[in-house]
């Protein structure tokens, strides 16, 4: 798989984050981190424990690399749930968090196939 197929897999943004980073080798470098990346189980893991205000940092956090790199479902997902924690309360839709973790895994997936080849 390409870099390029990797972001039409994703329905992500190539042509806007390669403008932002000036080369391919540069997206999927700074892609591929993205693997490294824990904003997610942090999201995960404070919105176990009722932490709502760093569920709302980790949920931040991962909206905003996701923006940099293009990952739009992911940054859109993200970006619901980082509104819905503003304020750390409890959202009132409890869906958005299975919406951010079934964007994520999708992201990951991609991007773990574009590693291996």
């Amino acid at each position: 798989m390409t870099l390029q197929e990797c972001y039409e897999k994703l329905q992500g943004d190539y042509e806007g984050t390669l403008g932002r980073l000036c080369s391919e080798k540069l997206v999927e470098k700074f892609a591929l981190k993205f693997l490294a990346d824990d904003s997610f189980a942090h999201l995960e893991e404070s919105m176990s424990r009722g932490n709502y205000s760093e569920a709302f940092r980790a949920a931040h956090t991962l909206k905003g690399v996701s923006l940099n790199l293009g990952f739009t479902r992911l940054h859109k997902a993200s970006d619901e749930i980082t509104e819905a924690l503003r304020g750390g309360e409890k959202p009132e839709n409890e869906a958005l968090l299975e919406k951010v973790k079934e964007e994520y895994e999708r992201t990951v997936a991609a991007l773990l196939e574009l590693q291996n080849g």
